[in-house]
């Protein structure tokens, strides 16, 4: 097993604070890491230091490989185009013979003309061309900042599975990631940054999980709050879908023992019971709703009644109209046709993916202010739904806020600490409603297991919208979709059943109740779906002979320069290879596109 990366005493300070201390470790070929970490405490900082975009104060990194980089930041070419970007300006059919370079495009650049500029593209956009580029670039080390930012639950499981077959053919890779399915999905190793050093566990997320509260269940009495928070995760993670712990890395005896008196995370007919006293029997109603935009629509004659006490899911591809049903159940958007009715008991916290904007009756955050002062504001002493009496110093220690950080101004803390703030406000204001937009955004692993906990326990109605599957799985009892064409379904087999539906969209398929007669178009279409792949792979085989013979008569022009009989009959040969290159070429460009399209 080769060696591609190996560090040394590796230290670096920023100004008075040691981020890391005398670390050493290494990749070897296979290895797939996962970095987690609170924020701050050095997790991009220890990818820098390994590919050499910063160098240590002291120690040494010794690199074997070729490194592909996806950071937190995008840095492209001045002037570059999408093309230039992930196949350096190859045309279609030359980079689309190979078929792992056109599944990588496919699934993350639907719908982007490559030869856009990469400046006019959106954020997200550009986030998927970069991680394109890096997966395009034939590299034995990926380096992943945050690689299922802006990508939808859908894409997230297809990068799984695509770094799975990597990581087969031998690729090694590191990952910093917030996203803990993700993780569990991909990694054999995970590596913890913490107080200036990195501890290492064997396995998956899972396995790290029960590593970590075995290591804590032996430390000191000041640690039984996070040792109680991990046990409880653990739990879950025994309990929850096979699928989530089949991996032979995990200890079950072990696990078994550890988890004995651990009660299950949540109590439904308890927290129902209180969720019914406080909310009485209706929550919202959607009487045929409907929401439509310009250019399409994005809700049509819905009908749907959340009652107290649901913890609901919401899941689709990005533009189905997530947020938009957020904002209609909210009361922030009124229907173009239909009726949203509120309980008359409702109070609503809502939280936006904006970290300046929170809902729940209370002002904007107050940049001047601090912390602290921040919060003891709107409450001193909290109640929370368990009984147990909290002061606002305890609750924002659970949040990460400790030490200097209590007396830190709003302005001056970074996205993760604002959006930590934003939701810790957002519960003191004991709504009984809570509408969650991407809550898990900028958020580290600790941060949302302390969310989690805190969710396990408060009875009321409950509406995610992520894309971060762990969350969803752990903090909701029901998933549903919006499918795109204005529907709204419920997926009783949840996020596994949503893939599944939309691999099946791939083959057009009768709707529910239509005649055999409305079927056989679908049929035909997917026929002729087929008999254009096969053109297409004729058309790339023959594409190919021909690049290979105009290459050959060039060749032969030049070396029968002297002979002008036999360089005219060249010439010709290669202008009928030319214009026939260029027939194939358009042929292929539609059947390409129409294949997309369908």
């Amino acid at each position: 097993m080769a060696n591609l990366v190996n560090a040394e005493s590796l230290t670096l300070a920023f100004g008075t604070r040691i981020l890391l201390d005398s670390v050493s470790l290494g990749l070897n070929s296979g290895d797939v890491v996962g970095v987690v970490g609170r924020n701050g405490d050095g997790k991009t900082t220890l990818l820098r230091l390994l590919v050499g975009t910063i160098e240590p104060d002291s120690g040494r990194v010794v690199r074997n490989a070729s490194i592909g980089y996806l950071g937190q930041a995008e840095d492209f070419p001045a002037g570059a185009s999408v093309r230039d970007v992930i196949v350096q300006g190859r045309p279609d059919h030359v980079w689309a013979a190979d078929a792992s370079r056109r599944e990588v495009v496919t699934n993350l650049l639907a719908g982007i003309d490559l030869d856009r500029p990469v400046t006019e593209l959106s954020g997200g956009e550009r986030r998927r061309a970069a991680l394109a580029s890096v997966l395009l670039g034939g590299h034995d080390l990926l380096v992943l900042d945050e690689p299922t930012n802006h990508l939808d639950v859908e894409a997230i499981a297809w990068l799984a599975d695509h770094l799975n077959h990597r990581q087969q053919a031998g690729v090694a890779m590191m990952v910093v990631s917030h996203d803990r399915w993700f993780l569990d999905a991909v990694c054999n190793r995970v590596w913890e940054v913490h107080d200036a050093t990195v501890d290492a566990y064997d396995g998956g997320y899972a396995a790290y999980v029960l590593a970590r509260a075995e290591r804590v269940r032996q430390a000191a009495a000041n640690e039984a709050r996070r040792q109680n928070l991990l046990r409880k995760e653990l739990a879950w993670l025994r309990r929850g879908p096979p699928a989530r712990t089949s991996k032979p890395r995990f200890r079950i005896d072990a696990a078994n023992a550890l988890i004995r008196d651990v009660p299950e995370a949540r109590d439904t007919i308890t927290l129902r019971e209180f969720a019914t006293s406080r909310l009485g029997k209706d929550v919202f109603d959607l009487k045929s709703v409907s929401y439509a935009l310009s250019d399409r629509t994005l809700l049509d004659h819905v009908d749907w009644s959340i009652g107290p006490g649901d913890r609901i899911g919401i899941i689709g591809i990005n533009g189905s109209g997530k947020t938009t049903l957020l904002r209609l159940l909210s009361g922030d958007l009124r229907p173009t046709a239909g009726k949203v009715k509120q309980g008359r008991t409702l109070r609503v916290g809502e939280l936006s993916q904006d970290v300046t904007q929170v809902r729940a009756g209370q002002e904007p955050l107050d940049e001047s202010e601090r912390v602290l002062d921040s919060v003891q504001r709107l409450q001193r002493q909290v109640r929370l739904a368990t009984g147990v009496e909290s002061s606002a110093s305890s609750l924002l220690e659970d949040f990460g806020f400790r030490g200097d950080r209590l007396v830190t101004r709003i302005g001056e803390l970074s996205g993760g600490e604002r959006r930590r703030l934003q939701f810790l406000r957002l519960l003191l204001t004991e709504p009984n409603v809570l509408l969650l937009d991407e809550p898990t955004n900028d958020l580290d692993i600790d941060t949302l297991t302390v969310i989690e906990d805190y969710l396990d326990t408060w009875p009321g109605t409950l509406v995610v919208v992520s894309h971060d599957r762990y969350f969803l799985e752990r903090t909701c009892d029901a998933i549903y979709a919006l499918t795109g064409n204005g529907k709204c379904v419920l997926l009783p087999g949840g996020v596994d059943e949503y893939l599944e539906r939309r691999r099946r969209l791939s083959i057009p398929q009768p709707t529910e109740g239509s005649s055999q007669r409305a079927a056989r178009p679908a049929a035909s279409d997917a026929a002729a779906e087929r008999q254009a792949r096969k053109e297409l792979a004729r058309l790339e085989g023959q594409l190919a002979k021909l690049a290979t013979r105009v290459d050959e008569l060039h060749a032969l022009m030049s070396e029968q320069a002297a002979d002008y009989e036999r360089l005219a009959a060249l010439g010709a040969e290669l202008d009928d290879a030319l214009a026939r290159q260029d027939e194939l070429e358009n042929r292929w460009l539609d059947l390409a596109e129409r294949v997309g399209d369908s």
